[in-house]
């Protein structure tokens, strides 16, 4: 028997209040999309967002039988899976295209990478430029970078997802712009040399 499932009007919990009264298909409904948006985004076009999100909510479903022993807000949780579950994704992506470039024929044996309508819009020369230029940053930049300019939160929502602090945050940024500010230039210099 399910119990009876509080109203939420925010998209976090209070502090003190526990997953385990809802179910996994009211928390897919409140949070799915956010997962889905923070998947793509942290993971490029090498990445499912779709298969991201539902490791995420697997895990979900998993947690929810055990106290609720997070930073307080349910989107704080949700962020750290969506993040351990991204990189996952990203090495496997990686450990593929090592495959796949070696001399001898592995490449038919590994699963294809499917892609969605999203990623397909998404392969234009500019946007695979730059996450090419995101790869080559420090995970922690490239996810500071990402959080910042394009999902466009703040610092403190940032250190508040990550579980650093502010000026930790700030400094992160910083770096990451002008890591990526400086692969920008040394790229468009590679390409202006014939």
């Amino acid at each position: 028997m399910r119990a009876q499932l509080p109203v939420l009007s925010s998209m976090s919990l209070p502090v003190s209040a526990s997953p385990v009264a809802l179910d996994v298909a009211e928390l897919y409904r409140l949070h799915g999309p956010t997962v889905a948006r923070w998947a793509a985004r942290l993971g490029g076009p090498a990445v499912d967002a779709d298969d991201v999100v539902q490791e995420v909510f697997l895990v979900v479903r998993r947690r929810l039988r055990q106290p609720f022993a997070g930073p307080g807000a349910i989107t704080t949780w949700l962020f750290r899976a969506t993040q351990r579950i991204v990189l996952s994704h990203r090495r496997k992506a990686r450990l593929r295209r090592l495959l796949a470039s070696l001399p001898f024929d592995l490449a038919p044996a590994l699963p294809k990478v499917r892609i969605t309508p999203l990623e397909s819009v998404e392969r234009g020369e500019l946007v695979t430029r730059m996450h090419r230029l995101l790869d080559r940053l420090p995970e922690r930049q490239r996810q500071v970078l990402i959080l910042f300019e394009v999902e466009g939160l703040t610092t403190h929502e940032i250190a508040e997802l990550t579980g650093t602090r502010v000026g930790t945050v700030r400094v992160w940024l910083h770096r990451a712009r002008a890591r990526f500010a400086e692969l920008f230039a040394q790229e468009e210099q590679q390409q202006e040399t014939p």
